[in-house]
């Protein structure tokens, strides 16, 4: 069974929020994922749009079917976190932490 693969690293959103909107598409049928994702109200829906079809895009390239592809796995991980600081009063400072995802797409052809 082929599978296509897209990753998008280092986007910078937390996972927490990435994955309300991953979890929308998982086992979905490629053109319903996109129509899904297109209407959804979440800053996160546009670059999972754009990854889907990068990753069906790579389907294309190694020449799998585009018609019966499926999205088997959408995994939202922990990218690296930047760290800020925040004054306070006293001279004292708050952290700030700048979180990111890395999200991974795994498109396989339906049974």
């Amino acid at each position: 069974m082929a599978e296509a693969k897209a990753e998008l690293n280092n986007y910078r959103q937390s996972p927490r929020k990435v994955r309300t909107v991953a979890g929308t598409v998982k086992g979905k049928s490629v053109e319903e994922a996109l129509v899904i994702l297109s209407f959804v109200g979440k800053r996160a829906a546009l670059p999972l749009q754009k990854l889907v079809a990068s990753a069906v895009a790579n389907a294309k390239n190694l020449s799998i079917p585009e018609g019966n592809l499926v999205v088997k796995s959408l995994t939202v991980d922990k990218g690296p976190t930047l760290y800020r600081r925040r004054p306070r009063s006293r001279g004292m400072a708050n952290p700030i932490r700048k979180r990111t995802s890395m999200v991974r797409v795994v498109l396989a052809e339906k049974k």
